[in-house]
């Protein structure tokens, strides 16, 4: 996965505040068990696998590609590439705030395992959710 073009994707979907830069996505990319699926110009998701849990650090959708079935495709190889690796769950953390990215987590079959109370920067809590990756 080229850093600068899922920068520049990070960019353009989250706030200025928010966003990565392509050194901070290179070196998620560097960390072992790491890896990424990159939709050149609509979107990504970066994922780590340690042993048999995934995670993912982040996914990020431009908003001109929403509501298209990208997330959901991105989440589909995402929760593919992890079982491959080895886990049996992934898990993932998100703005209590962030209505369509819950509601995208949800159709994906993720549900609530904890709360990080004003986890943002903004106040919000994280919702930490969890979803088995059945073979």
């Amino acid at each position: 996965m080229n850093p600068v073009a899922a920068a520049a994707l990070h960019a353009a979907s989250f706030p200025p505040a928010e966003a990565w830069g392509p050194d901070a996505i290179a070196l998620m990319l560097e960390m072992p068990g790491a890896f990424g699926v990159l939709r050149p110009g609509a979107g990504f998701v970066l994922v780590r696998v340690a042993a048999d849990e995934a995670e993912i650090l982040t996914l990020a959708v431009v908003p001109t590609a929403r509501r298209a079935g990208l997330g959901s495709c991105l989440m589909a190889e995402a929760m593919a590439g992890a079982r491959a690796r080895g886990a049996l769950a992934l898990f993932l953390e998100v703005s209590d705030r962030n209505a369509p990215a819950r509601a995208l987590y949800a159709a994906c079959g993720f549900t609530e395992v904890g709360r990080r109370r004003r986890y943002y920067a903004d106040g919000a809590d994280a919702l930490v959710l969890r979803r088995a990756l059945d073979a």
